[in-house]
């Protein structure tokens, strides 16, 4: 019996083109929007929010349910950004108007300006595993090469920027808590829109103390913290582990960096479900057209035909161990030990 086609071919470049093309075919039978799926995702996603936050609130005498009410809450907030994501790829519903509408609808609970994301994700699909692009990543990864060319202050600010107690927690809050609220590219993409957004987080904060006093506000504030450290911790498994990969142009394959550059988190069905399936981002960057509520189902029929490379929680935590991109291997390595600093001099 010969192997399975690789979903991540790297043999030849003829044979990655062949299996790119079957796998380009293979997907775009997933592609259909279903604008019912995609109101039943959209509507239930938003009143377990809703719910949650409001039983958190309501469950401060009985201080134990707090806390799992405030993690249903997060990955619950973290799934409505999901949608908001693929409202701005317009894969959520099947007009560009009803995606709009519903990316602008979900924008105050996400705390993220739409049009501002839209147009930062498009970015980073359209520079990803480039890395003379790395600006457009959501993760910074510098290379060994660098790394060892780089002096002291720029090795410790790295190591502290990739540390998980500092890069999880802290760089959640920083991005969605402070960045968003005027993102460095607003004034080219949509000023008006990241006002207007900023004024109805006003307005939702305004409403929570006004119904829920001070425990509205602290719990909402918890539920921010642990969705910001959610999300994190997916952005960066999803493009950081081992085998994935970056490139320079013009050797730079698009198809290539989806399949191999995009990790396929299998976490498990729960998992999954409450982060919208987001886990299989290496399908997602190959064909982005591909619904939340179709990816799992279409990696899932991929995996019957295809070798696919998928990450599981011990890898997933793992990757967290890696921070370097080594050229020379073609992979992410950690911290090298003792390695002296390389000048252009002596390299």
């Amino acid at each position: 019996m010969q192997p399975a086609p690789s979903l991540r071919p790297e043999i030849t470049p003829q044979y990655r083109a062949e299996a790119e093309r079957e796998i380009r075919a293979f997907v775009r039978g997933w592609t259909a929007r279903d604008d019912r799926l995609a109101a039943l995702s959209y509507g239930a996603t938003f009143a377990v929010y809703v719910l949650t936050l409001w039983l958190a609130v309501a469950s401060w005498p009985n201080g134990w349910l707090v806390a799992p009410l405030v993690v249903l809450n997060a990955f619950a907030g973290v799934r409505l950004y999901v949608l908001q994501h693929d409202c701005g790829h317009g894969s959520l519903f099947s007009t560009k108007r009803r995606n709009d509408l519903a990316g602008h609808g979900l924008s105050v609970f996400t705390l993220t300006p739409y049009r501002v994301m839209q147009s930062n994700h498009n970015d980073h699909h359209s520079h990803l595993g480039n890395l003379d692009e790395r600006d457009t990543t959501e993760i910074h990864t510098m290379t060994l090469r660098e790394w060892q060319a780089a002096g002291v202050w720029r090795r410790l600010w790295y190591r502290l920027y990739r540390h998980p107690l500092i890069l999880i927690p802290i760089g959640g809050l920083f991005t969605y808590v402070l960045a968003y609220r005027w993102p460095k590219n607003a004034a080219r993409v949509d000023p008006r829109g990241v006002i207007l957004h900023n004024l109805g987080l006003v307005v939702w904060g305004a409403l929570i103390w006004v119904l829920g006093g001070a425990a509205g506000l602290i719990t909402y504030g918890a539920t921010v913290f642990v969705a910001a450290c959610i999300g994190v911790f997916l952005v960066y498994l999803q493009h950081n582990f081992e085998d994935t990969w970056w490139d320079r142009k013009p050797d730079l394959n698009p198809a290539r960096a989806a399949l191999q550059g995009s990790s396929a988190l299998d976490l498990g069905w729960w998992f999954d479900l409450a982060v919208a399936n987001i886990t299989y981002h290496d399908i997602h960057h190959f064909n982005a057209n591909i619904p939340s509520y179709r990816l799992r189902a279409c990696h899932r029929a991929l995996r019957q035909r295809y070798d696919v490379q998928t990450i599981g929680w011990a890898e997933a935590l793992r990757s967290f161990t890696l921070k370097l991109w080594d050229e020379d291997q073609g992979r992410l390595v950690p911290f090298p030990r003792g390695a002296r600093r390389v000048t252009p001099q002596s390299a």
